[in-house]
């Protein structure tokens, strides 16, 4: 990976979370300054983000600023104190199924938080600016891999449509005022910390338990995942990254079944996994596959967390938590 250069301070929006806590984490042992900015939203525990801040709360170099992106003169103060020249834009209500039910909702907290943070951006120093987008945006895309030049006019959820409408407005401020851009495309991130709803997550608590695990469809739908260590990479890296405006893909570059992906947690648990099997969901795309190309050649980017490895420190972490 590419050094990242001095900087005086970087605001993590939704730096609570899942993928923002293992960031903040990174950021703060490289000697960074860290803002993070987060709402505490109760779309899961919000006790769950509370422990994530416990583990770095007593860090000199970590500020956290609790409110939500939605509020303008909230977010203006956030800037006005912090003089940031990078911005980490994690913050947004996540999730395909829950967005086809809180459409609002979705369009609320992640175009016009988006804005609020663009526009701060805009009025505060014009800092670079990394955007969480989602392999999401790619839609029932027949083509694989999953290129950053594919179209990506044809969103079959909420969730989608967002971060699309998002990319669009990300590189209209870049146009418009000149500050750099980069939106990184994830693909199905987990690891740690993952957001309890997530299969993964959700797959590994079940399996443990005894319980039954829903399989949508026949178990061959396909996934890219990548591990939250390999997609922190990827970020810090972008945070550096001499360009004008980019959109970049972050996955594995490797597809999983479903059934598979099943079978490889059941595996590291040492449990037999017992199948429901339901009908495909709405929103829900056949396959996802990153070709990371791009990111192999802006961003040095190589991920080192091929399933079986990721899928065993994640089970490993959840044992070790049942533990304390």
């Amino acid at each position: 990976m590419k050094s990242m250069g001095e900087a005086s301070s970087v605001l993590v929006t939704g730096g609570a979370g899942f993928i923002g806590s293992h960031l903040v984490e990174r950021l703060l042992g490289m000697g960074r300054r860290v803002v993070v900015v987060d709402s505490f939203c109760d779309f899961y525990d919000p006790a769950i983000k509370r422990r994530n801040v416990e583990l770095v709360s007593a860090d000199a170099n970590y500020t956290l600023r609790e409110g939500d992106i939605r509020d303008q003169a909230f977010m203006e103060d956030v800037f006005a104190a912090g003089r940031f020249d990078c911005v980490v834009h994690l913050a947004a209500m996540a999730g395909v199924r829950p967005s086809i039910e809180q459409p609002r909702l979705y369009s609320d907290v992640n175009i016009n938080g988006t804005l609020n943070v663009l526009e701060c951006c805009r009025l505060f120093g014009r800092p670079r600016l990394v955007f969480a987008s989602s392999s999401s945006v790619y839609g029932v895309n027949t083509k694989v891999p999953f290129s950053e030049d594919d179209r990506v006019e044809r969103a079959i959820s909420p969730y989608a449509a967002t971060k699309l409408a998002n990319e669009v407005m990300c590189h209209t401020y870049h146009h418009l005022y000149g500050f750099p851009v980069v939106c990184l495309r994830f693909f199905t991130v987990y690891g740690p910390r993952q957001r309890p709803e997530m299969a993964i997550a959700k797959f590994i608590r079940l399996i443990h338990a005894g319980d039954e695990v829903p399989m949508f469809g026949d178990g061959t739908t396909r996934r890219d995942y990548t591990y939250c260590d390999d997609i922190v990479d990827g970020i810090v890296a972008s945070m550096s990254l001499d360009s004008g405006c980019e959109v970049i893909n972050l996955g594995n570059s490797r597809t999983v079944e479903l059934r598979e992906l099943i079978g490889l947690i059941a595996s590291a648990l040492g449990n037999k996994a017992r199948i429901k099997r339901l009908p495909l969901q709405p929103g829900d795309v056949p396959i996802t596959y990153a070709d990371i190309g791009k990111a192999r050649r802006l961003l040095g980017y190589d991920p080192g967390y091929p399933i079986e490895r990721g899928i065993e420190r994640a089970v490993r972490w959840y044992l070790d938590q049942l533990c304390r």
